[in-house]
């Protein structure tokens, strides 16, 4: 049971940075590109992982910010929406 634990630990490193790295903009990873991250992670489980979360992970204040692609951020509220003020 101890021999598995290790494997488990960088198993879930590796799996959480992946999924991390695939849901980030291109401009949100710092120091790489996102590819670059992706291998490092892939080919060097345990300390790609590590250094995806101390130096590459998206910033704090960055995360949850972005508009979905293909989409323009809309209008605060009816006051702010340009169509909705000249339909009335």
């Amino acid at each position: 049971m101890r021999s598995v634990l290790p494997v488990l630990l960088v198993l879930a490193l590796t799996v959480y940075c992946v999924v991390s790295i695939v849901q980030a903009g291109e401009g949100e990873v710092r120091n790489l590109p996102k590819w670059g991250w992706l291998l490092l992670v892939l080919f060097f489980p345990l300390a790609g992982g590590l250094a995806y979360v101390v130096a590459g992970r998206p910033a704090a204040g960055a995360v949850g910010r972005r508009t979905p692609p293909g989409r323009r951020p809309g209008p605060k509220g009816p006051d702010d929406d340009e169509d909705f003020l000249r339909g009335l």
